[in-house]
């Protein structure tokens, strides 16, 4: 993918920047990035001067790993990964105990991997944050304040204005920009002073997190090479996990489970907490002992005017099934390219639209079809399956999950089928968003495009474009002149890339295909002549 820095833009006059971002997590560096190579002045304030060391949102899917790619972060992540490469980074569920009886491989992503462009990989979140923190560093158009709080903002018809202040001293300043993105956590100030309202759900859960070092917990895991997250199933949690997480390799863990209301860090034996769920007694040295509500959050809309929220702001959930950031960061992704679209020109106020009409659907599906569903999945085959009142009946049930547990996997593909911004052949009412699908190499529209070698033998997403691209298979010279054309008079940028129509490429079973900048099919058509009219209807629609 093209990854260069177009021409900084200088912000309108009377403004600091084009965008504000509050938060400087893994969602807002991202952002930045996503903005920052596309020449948009942006600044980000965090209040971290440096990158917390708690180890969560580990598992980064292929498609957060296409993220890296285009912002040319991807070597770098995977160079930072705290377990050796040559170490697996797949998943056990267990019953009971860690070392009991019963376990299977659990949330291979690995399966999908045919359908994206880059493995996928694990790394704390803290160095995810690091290498992102680098890479913004390196774009002219990006400015950053660590180390400075949120306080207020106020927005109007020509811009916001923001006030910050030092975390640790005594300055203040006012920030001009055309819009904020708030990335700043599941108890956003942004979202709240832009009035944004959130649904809850609460579980009615106290969650505690523990970080600490054991070597002797490696050894007893052993058994499990390649494993590096573990999840056990206890009857009496009710379909809650008690989990583990490798930090490193043979030392670092952290883990995650319900404990009763009411519980610290000082009257619980945490020690033997850990112990019941390896089934086995060993050595623990704790560094960080931290309490949560477990709760679903959704935002009621992801737009206020010219105020946005993404990632944990936007959404949260119980940490089920490495979601969360990869759901954050696709947000960014999606985000940035339309606010770029309109700040330069040629992106309209329903572009800007449909992110909340995209995202905010795909994630209640997430919700609702996923980690909801798996809870209560859970709930009730522990409640239903018993080895000790009838181990027959256990080991069949266990049987099914354990061979169902990787076409799960299949199952979760978001996609925008629906969205205003993509035109289907396949007429879809506005709003069928979903976070469920099926991983097929077809190119459909509102899907994420799978990767293809074309006729010079390099992968489609080495071809794309910081804009449109257009994908066009032993197409006649006439209607791809008609595309430039057309797009030449929206000044919508868009990259030709032509092909013959080789074997991989003919499993997307389209001979044009248009593809946005997040790399999502916006159109196909095996049509070989499109008239002015056919074409400007198209791209009145995608932008």
């Amino acid at each position: 993918m093209n990854i260069n820095m177009q021409v900084n833009q200088t912000p309108a006059p009377g403004k600091d920047a084009d965008v504000i971002i509050v938060g400087g997590g893994p969602v807002g560096m991202g952002l930045a990035i996503e903005l920052g190579q596309r020449g948009i002045r942006c600044i980000v304030v965090e209040r971290y001067a440096k990158p917390q060391p708690i180890p969560k949102g580990q598992n980064l899917t292929q498609r957060t790993m296409e993220h890296f790619h285009a912002w040319g972060a991807e070597k770098q992540l995977r160079a930072a990964r705290t377990i050796p490469p040559e170490y697996g980074i797949g998943g056990l569920t267990a019953y009971n105990t860690l070392l009991g009886s019963y376990s299977y491989d659990w949330l291979q992503r690995d399966l999908v991997k045919p359908y994206y462009f880059t493995a996928n990989e694990r790394l704390p979140q803290y160095a995810t944050e690091a290498v992102l923190r680098d890479r913004a560093a390196e774009l002219p158009s990006v400015e950053t304040f660590y180390g400075w709080n949120f306080d207020t903002l106020e927005q109007d018809d020509g811009g916001v204005s923001v006030t910050v202040s030092e975390k640790n001293g005594s300055d203040r300043k006012m920030l001009r920009a055309s819009y904020v993105v708030g990335c700043d956590g599941a108890r956003s100030g942004v979202r709240q002073q832009a009035g944004i309202t959130q649904t809850k759900t609460d579980h009615d859960r106290l969650m505690v997190l523990l970080v600490f070092r054991s070597q002797g917990l490696h050894k007893l895991l052993e058994r499990f090479p390649g494993k590096s997250y573990y999840n056990v199933l206890q009857p009496e949690l009710k379909g809650y996990w008690k989990f583990f997480g490798r930090v490193d390799l043979g030392n670092t863990w952290f883990f995650h489970a319900p404990v009763p209301p009411g519980t610290t860090a000082d009257n619980f034996d945490f020690q033997a907490y850990l112990e019941d769920a390896v089934g086995a007694p060993f050595d623990v040295e704790f560094e960080h002992i931290g309490f949560w509500d477990l709760r679903f959050m959704l935002a009621d809309s992801y737009r206020s005017g010219r105020v946005f929220i993404a990632g944990d702001a936007a959404h949260s959930h119980p940490p089920y099934g490495g979601y969360g950031v990869n759901s954050g960061l696709e947000d960014a992704r999606n985000l940035g390219w339309k606010l770029a679209a309109v700040l330069k020109g040629w992106g309209s106020e329903t572009l800007l639209d449909s992110y909340d009409q995209e995202r905010r659907p795909v994630f209640r599906s997430t919700i609702d079809d996923f980690i909801a569903k798996s809870i209560e999945t859970d709930h009730q085959f522990l409640d239903s399956f018993d080895p000790e009142k009838d181990r027959s009946a256990f080991e069949t049930a266990w049987s099914q999950r354990a061979s169902g547990a990787a076409g799960e996997v299949h199952a979760f593909e978001p996609n925008y089928e629906g969205s205003p911004i993509v035109r289907s052949a396949q007429t879809s009412a506005v709003g069928n968003c979903s976070a469920k699908g099926s991983h097929i190499f077809t190119a459909r529209a509102g899907h994420h495009l799978a990767p293809a070698a074309l006729g010079d033998g390099r992968n489609i997403f080495e071809h794309l474009g910081q804009g449109y691209t257009l994908l066009a298979a032993d197409t006649p010279a006439q209607t791809l002149e008609t595309f430039r054309y057309m797009a030449d008079i929206k000044q919508l940028p868009l990259t030709i890339v032509e092909t013959t129509k080789t074997d991989e490429f003919a499993r997307y079973e389209s001979d044009l295909i248009l593809i946005r900048p997040d790399a999502f099919v916006a159109w196909t058509n095996s049509e070989k002549f499109l008239s002015n009219e056919d074409v400007e209807n198209l791209l009145q629609v995608v932008a």
